[in-house]
């Protein structure tokens, strides 16, 4: 039986496993943990943290080097995807004759670079320094079997790195809607069940239009006051440009219609509902005595990222005729 005792030595290597890069004195492997969501219900003591299927915590890597060296340099550039290897061995001691064994050891990672730590500079000493990768490849191999290998979805297929933006968890009364392709998807609460139809038609309509809350009451005041704010300035502008000045009276009302108009835009009881412009999403509900609408989350794919603009209330309105 062979007793694995320490490591004898290793390396870092360039991805094509040819090139040494640098010496390094200890690297601590990461921890692999998932990503988790807060679960609550009957049944359950509490609160409790359960893994999120598919999905891996953000994975960072430090690799010190004794010192820099240019291969360092041309190996790791900030925001650079790269990929390197720990080669190393494993001594082992054969319990039977006493004889050793070395076990060939190779991690490697790939990732992005975050920083490079040049360390110190001492006479007589190393310089401690250091490249942090934010992983999305993990492959540990002993004597030439896998161990354990992580791969961050899709990496391999599109070369980019995948991250969750934001999730969100409803329950109860809840209605769901992901537009063609994936772009856009909805969460929607509701008070209780209620007409399956009128229920499934606010999500598409969060979908196409975009609104910001539930109703007035709702809306957030720092929007409320800015919206204001603009809308005085803008109209205080054109009253003064005005061959024939209004009142400062008859300005507020201009400025009070527009935000009703405001509200109409952003609040999704008051918006024209994408089906049947004619009426509001609340006469719809109504309508169908339909269950009050308590939240919504609405996301949208490459949200924060630039992208060209196309009119999904158009697209919608097509699709139902």
């Amino acid at each position: 039986m062979n007793i694995p005792e320490v490591i004898s030595n290793f390396n870092v290597y360039g991805g094509d496993n040819s090139k040494l890069i640098g010496v390094s004195g200890e690297v601590t492997l990461p921890d692999l943990s998932a990503v988790t969501a807060t679960v609550s219900g009957a049944g359950l003591l509490g609160d409790m943290d359960v893994p999120v299927p598919g999905q891996i915590g953000s994975i960072e890597q430090a690799i010190p080097f004794n010192v820099l060296t240019v291969n360092v340099f041309k190996q790791f550039k900030l925001n650079k995807i790269a990929t390197v290897m720990l080669r190393g061995d494993i001594q082992t001691i054969d319990s039977a004759t006493g004889a050793y064994k070395h076990v060939a050891l190779k991690t490697t990672f790939k990732g992005y670079v975050k920083s490079i730590s040049p360390g110190k500079v001492k006479a007589a000493d190393t310089m401690g320094s250091s490249v942090t990768l934010e992983l999305t490849y993990v492959h540990i191999e002993i004597d030439g079997q896998t161990v354990s290998a992580l791969q961050t979805a899709a990496v391999a297929e599109i070369g980019e790195k995948i991250t969750i933006r934001r999730f969100a968890r409803m329950e109860g009364a809840v209605d769901t809607y992901i537009h063609l392709g994936g772009s856009r998807g909805v969460l929607v609460q509701f008070e209780a069940p209620s007409d399956p139809e009128a229920m499934h038609d606010v999500a598409l309509q969060i979908a196409a239009a975009s609104p910001v809350c539930v109703d007035v009451a709702s809306l957030p005041q720092e929007f409320i006051d800015h919206e204001r704010a603009v809308q005085l300035a803008t109209a205080k502008e054109e009253n003064a440009n005005s061959a024939k000045p209004k009142p400062d009276a008859i300005v507020e009302k201009m400025v009070e219609g527009r935000m009703q108009k405001y509200y109409k835009e952003v609040c999704l009881m008051e918006q024209q509902f994408v089906k049947n412009p004619d009426v509001t999403i609340k006469d719809m509900l109504k309508s169908k005595n339909a269950a009050k609408v308590l939240g919504f989350v609405r996301f949208e794919k490459g949200e924060g990222i630039e992208k060209r603009q196309e009119n999904f209330a158009d697209e919608i309105a097509k699709m139902t005729k």
